[in-house]
């Protein structure tokens, strides 16, 4: 896949803008930044999106870029020249998709049908658009699709929102979702910047879903870690789990002879790991080298965070 497609899959959630007034673009751009979305499709729907893609490219050189609702190739030739790295059409028109890759442009063309989306796989691409994605049978739509398309990752637009934004993401072959609900019309022309800041954090925070998942507790031996956890199971009825590593106290505390941290170390479950390290990573927070464990897809699924924090050093695990 290609690096760019890759992280913006490590990103999520693709802000799509339509946006009336280029003056508006550099400070909205700043808040979807601010937010933890460092991207964005500008819709080739107005006046002023080319003006607003060269106002962004050149003023917010870390954002993402992309143009949507291309439809010609002379479109596309313009939305690149102005600064778009990606551009992203309404549905699939073969002499657009062909043009894109004979000038290496990285493109995702719109699909709703099977048909659609084997033409998009027989030109060379491993990402398409759903749209759109509700009115087209939504993820269920998706995963009935995924049988004979185990290659093709989506990103599906059109009806997406917090309310079901994990119920895509949460599909593996989901790259990433587009949506409009952090940057409605009404939000960018009151240039309400700090509201649409605080909506992107809120969405972020449903995609990660940061919870506990549970308390490592360091003991001097074995004996000492299977007799602390057999106490703790007897006070609250958990059950009492031993395994070759350490021990169980039902899902919330895993006593150990041998573990990291001064005092323990605690467990924090996220809905995507990957995600939360491209996130966490962005915030200046390091990660230890050779902690990672995989899924059997390849994923991390789990790894430690640089450093203690009160004594107990912090791992994220994948819900």
């Amino acid at each position: 896949m290609n690096k760019l497609l890759e992280t913006i899959g490590k990103i999520g959630i693709i802000p799509v803008i339509a946006i009336d007034d280029a003056a508006k673009a550099v400070p909205l751009a700043k808040a979807l930044i601010a937010g933890g979305l460092p991207v964005a499709e500008v819709t080739f729907r107005t006046a002023e999106a080319e003006d607003a893609i060269k106002a962004i490219s050149s003023q917010c050189p870390e954002m993402i870029l992309g143009a949507g609702t291309v439809l010609t190739a002379e479109q596309l030739d313009r939305a690149v020249s102005a600064g778009a790295q990606f551009v992203v059409t309404p549905g699939f028109n073969p002499v657009v998709v062909k043009y894109a890759i004979s000038k290496d442009v990285v493109i995702v063309p719109g699909t709703a049908t099977a048909g659609e989306m084997e033409q998009a796989m027989a030109m060379g691409l491993d990402v398409v658009k759903f749209f759109p994605a509700e009115q087209n049978g939504g993820v269920a739509k998706l995963k009935a699709l995924a049988g004979p398309y185990k290659n093709l990752k989506w990103i599906p637009t059109g009806g997406v929102n917090q309310k079901n934004l994990n119920e895509y993401l949460s599909f593996e072959q989901v790259l990433a979702c587009g949506g409009t609900w952090m940057v409605k019309k009404d939000l960018i022309d009151g240039e309400c910047w700090d509201e649409i800041t605080a909506i992107c954090k809120e969405a972020v925070r449903i995609m990660l879903g940061f919870r506990l998942a549970h308390v490592g507790i360091n003991c001097q031996s074995r004996e000492e870690a299977e007799k602390t956890a057999k106490l703790i199971s007897t006070i609250f009825d958990f059950p009492y789990l031993p395994n070759p590593a350490s021990v169980f106290s039902g899902t919330a505390v895993e006593v150990m002879d041998k573990g990291s941290g001064k005092n323990g170390h605690i467990g924090i479950a996220s809905n995507n790991v990957e995600r939360t390290i491209y996130y966490l990573s962005s915030k200046g927070v390091r990660f230890v080298p050779g902690t990672e464990k995989f899924t059997p897809s390849g994923k991390v699924r789990v790894i430690y965070l640089d450093g203690e924090i009160g004594g107990f050093t912090f791992h994220l695990v994948q819900q």
